[in-house]
């Protein structure tokens, strides 16, 4: 039996402890997920979700006493005890939940676009012998962090791309404008696909194949829910060694007539490929080209090395000018920025490019770590935390408030999402009247899946919120 996936591994090794630590005849746990950023202008994009419910939670996941068995026997001796885990309440889940966990949580719809502060989920038990399950999920639920984290990244710099396309006059539509090269840089396959699947809900564009197959596999995207193009990377173009690059060049337009391809072109000097291998040697080429060559610097200081490209481009095919007077090369010809991008970075870029009087239309971004790693748990400050009890029938609020540390202050009750006419979202006591206008909507129970999202479903809730 592969310990990996058992349930009872999917926590953090103190709370195999935690079911004798609540106070006697202790029945519900409830608790909630926020984010606790102090910013009050980034938002929280909620994803992910419904792929970890999915693949870690719904269904039968206590499947026999010798799972429990083989578990406490490795558990106990990592933990220096004989007799630490929670045995009897494992065997009560079998036994009288047939396996399936007596949970209920209930959180917005994802795609959901959520100021911080607010709860996105509630966790609770549904049996009252099952009071230590609540936070023992904690640890696997706590994970849709990390989707959650690139979706509202990606949502703050699609706002950004759209405010410097509106401000140089270029095309609104820029789902293509940020592309996913993280896969290489994620700590596994599955991060990779967790964090592409996320980038896709603000964005089209990426080469992490992993996140595609999450979407159809979880969320229904039949159609892939992302693209890519033909596009060389420097083995392709040195193999041909430094005396034959503009032959390596031509290759790439002559095996891909049609359609966009990018070249990465600084594998020697990338302003002698701009001015003269794709300028003149292969002018007439690119220009008789059924599509579009995207070139692509990968190496140096980008907001000065994309602008002084972009001024040997223009140089060297022309440009005309957008309805806010900004330089536009021919739509034969555009520039990729792959290297060294996260959201300030492109910012910066796209500042350069504004002073040099480029519009945003010229050029589109890749980015690899700085999509899908620079991000941890602390980057909108994540917590679950309990916020009521109920011990020998008596229902208690309960919250933190440390004196050393008051941002850090937890909601105390149950709770539910309200959504004002302004669009200003509140967390306000649960009201079961509330109905169809609480946001919490109730999305598993008892290890069934309660909703089943769409990624279509998911991505134009989304961009409601542009």
């Amino acid at each position: 039996m592969n310990l990996l996936e058992n349930v009872i591994s999917r926590t953090d090794s103190y709370k195999l402890s935690h079911y004798l630590q609540y106070p006697p005849k202790t029945t519900e746990v409830y608790s909630y997920w926020e984010s606790r950023d102090p910013d009050p202008s980034r938002g929280q994009m909620f994803f992910g979700l419904q792929y970890f419910l999915k693949k870690y939670l719904v269904g039968k996941q206590v499947k026999d006493i010798w799972e429990i068995q083989e578990m406490a026997d490795f558990l106990n001796v990592h933990m220096g005890s004989t007799d630490l885990i929670n045995a009897s309440g494992w065997h009560h889940i079998l036994d009288d939940h047939y396996g399936w966990l007596p949970l209920r949580i209930r959180a917005v719809p994802e795609g959901t676009y959520v100021p911080p502060s607010n709860a996105l989920m509630t966790v609770e038990n549904t049996c009252p012998k099952c009071f230590w399950l609540t936070n023992y999920m904690e640890t696997i639920l706590s994970q849709i962090w990390y989707p959650t984290t690139v979706a509202s990244n990606d949502f703050a710099a699609k706002k950004i791309l759209r405010d410097h396309a509106a401000l140089t006059g270029a095309d609104p539509f820029v789902d293509f404008k940020l592309h996913d090269f993280g896969y290489r840089g994620s700590t596994s396959p599955e991060s990779a696909a967790i964090g592409c699947a996320a980038h896709m809900v603000n964005f089209q564009g990426t080469d992490t194949i992993g996140g595609l197959l999450l979407l159809k596999n979880y969320y229904h995207a039949d159609t892939p829910a992302g693209f890519s193009i033909p596009a060389a990377e420097h083995s392709t173009i040195t193999s041909w060694g430094k005396d034959h690059e503009v032959d390596a060049f031509r290759n790439m337009l002559e095996q891909y007539p049609n359609g966009l391809v990018a070249v990465v072109s600084d594998s020697y000097d990338i302003f002698n490929a701009c001015e003269n291998l794709w300028g003149k040697e292969l002018h007439d080429s690119i220009v008789n080209r059924n599509g579009t060559l995207v070139v692509r610097p990968d190496s140096g200081y980008p907001p000065s090395i994309v602008v002084q490209v972009l001024n040997t481009l223009g140089q060297a095919f022309g440009y005309t000018h957008t309805d806010k007077g900004y330089h536009l090369l021919p739509p034969y010809i555009r520039v990729i920025q792959g290297d060294g991008i996260d959201q300030e970075m492109m910012t910066a870029i796209l500042y350069a490019m504004t002073e040099a009087n480029w519009s945003t239309d010229n050029i589109t971004f890749g980015s690899g770590g700085g999509l899908l790693q620079k991000v941890n748990r602390d980057t909108y400050r994540f917590a679950f935390k309990c916020s009521e009890v109920i011990v020998d029938g008596e229902r208690r609020d309960v919250s933190k408030d440390p004196i050393t540390d008051h941002g850090k202050k937890s909601k105390a009750g149950r709770f539910s999402l309200i959504e004002g006419e302004s669009g200003h979202f509140e967390t306000v006591p649960y009201d079961e009247s509330l109905g169809d206008n609480d946001l919490l909507v109730p999305v598993f129970e008892n290890g069934k899946l309660l909703v089943d999202y769409t990624f279509d479903e998911v991505r134009a809730r989304a961009n409601t919120y542009l």
